[in-house]
């Protein structure tokens, strides 16, 4: 819902309680849709706060090592060949932030696949116009090939490409219901006396949470709570639609739903807000000054893609993956290049986080999906 008609003065808390004064409690759904998106003051929207790396609220893989980005470019390169080599290709990057994995990407097929580089066209679609405008900094060197628009906007589909998506599923608005005396039940964002925003439940807002469940066949126990991204299957139409041959690859942590729905470690779903890297306890807490994120549910991921027409190809843990497409004869590749030995010993460090056991990789999964 857009706010444009409210004064500038007004934040983007106020504009949410002045929503819900007016219409009463309001899906957690919109509001989360809202706090992240809202033009003006939504997390993803700002360009007032540091949102990546050490000094933002959170570090993707990109950003902790650039083998991530080089090891998926290898890994690109042999999926551009099993397309038969062909004289163009798109990569497409969906939620591309800062412009890291795809610096990472050019820059490894510049150096090492030439042949391949010649034929690359990336197209980056992001959300966040102060995201968009420190991409396109960090990627002036390749300008000429280099576009930025929204999946939504490609008029016509590309003959071979692939589109990849690092932690971007997990950022979609998602719906919370719970089970109350064996009936579904929605959770809406409401005002207590002391105008702060608590949670109350209501009636379904729309009867596709029931149906989402069912397919999954999953029955919540009584007082457990889920999150249901409806939004997941609209993005992947748009996706799977902007190539005619190639790839969907998908990177996120998630699980599949007897895991996600049933596990004792998760009565009341995996919604979580961050902030300096921290967990903060209140989600609904200052809006639009906090990360929110799910955990992904990848059996209806999966299922999507089938519906789609898309074969899965594979589907491991990130640093099982990142083993097999090459990671340490990159990490040798690589070494090999630098002009000094502290930074290669940079480099070497930073492979810590996305192999070793414990490291972040470990909670992540990816899934190539082909048509």
């Amino acid at each position: 819902m857009s706010f444009s008609s409210s004064t500038s003065k007004e934040t983007l808390g106020e504009r949410l309680r002045e929503r819900i004064r007016r219409e009463g409690a309001i899906s957690f759904r919109d509001w989360m849709q809202t706090a992240l998106y809202d033009e003006r003051e939504g997390y993803y929207k700002r360009s007032d706060r540091e949102r990546w790396g050490r000094a933002g609220d959170y570090r993707t893989s990109p950003e902790r090592s650039p083998l991530f980005a080089s090891t998926f470019a290898s890994h690109f390169s042999r999926l551009y060949e099993e397309m038969g080599a062909p004289v163009a290709w798109t990569i497409f990057e969906a939620g591309a932030g800062p412009g890291h994995f795809a610096a990472g990407v050019l820059r490894t097929l510049r150096d090492f696949y030439p042949h391949v580089f010649s034929a690359t066209k990336y197209l980056i679609d992001e959300t966040s116009a102060d995201g968009r405008e420190r991409a396109r900094a960090r990627l002036a060197e390749f300008a000429d090939r280099v576009e930025f628009a929204a999946l939504s906007e490609s008029n016509e589909p590309a003959r071979h490409g692939l589109v990849f998506a690092n932690e971007l599923l997990d950022a979609f608005p998602v719906h919370r219901v719970t089970m109350r005396r064996g009936k579904l039940l929605e959770s809406f964002v409401c005002l207590n006396e002391a105008d702060e925003f608590i949670w109350t439940e209501g009636e379904l807002s729309t009867p596709q949470l029931a149906s989402y469940l069912e397919r999954s066949g999953v029955k919540l126990s009584e007082g457990r709570t889920a999150e249901i991204n409806l939004a997941v299957e609209d993005w992947m139409k748009r996706a799977a639609s902007v190539f005619e041959q190639g790839y969907l690859i998908l990177v996120d942590y998630g699980a599949e739903a007897h895991e996600l729905y049933s596990a004792p470690d998760r009565p009341s779903g995996t919604l979580r807000a961050f902030q300096g890297h921290r967990l903060v306890e209140d989600v609904l807490a200052r809006p639009g000054e906090r990360d929110l994120t799910t955990t992904v549910d990848w059996t209806n991921v999966k299922r999507v893609g089938e519906e789609l027409g898309l074969r899965a190809l594979s589907f491991e843990r990130q640093d099982e993956f990142l083993l097999r497409a090459g990671l340490l004869e990159q990490l040798e590749r690589m070494t090999e290049e630098m002009k000094s030995e502290s930074d290669a010993l940079i480099l070497r460090s930073s492979v810590r986080e996305l192999i070793l056991p414990g490291g972040m990789s470990q909670s992540f999964q990816v899934l190539i999906l082909k048509r």
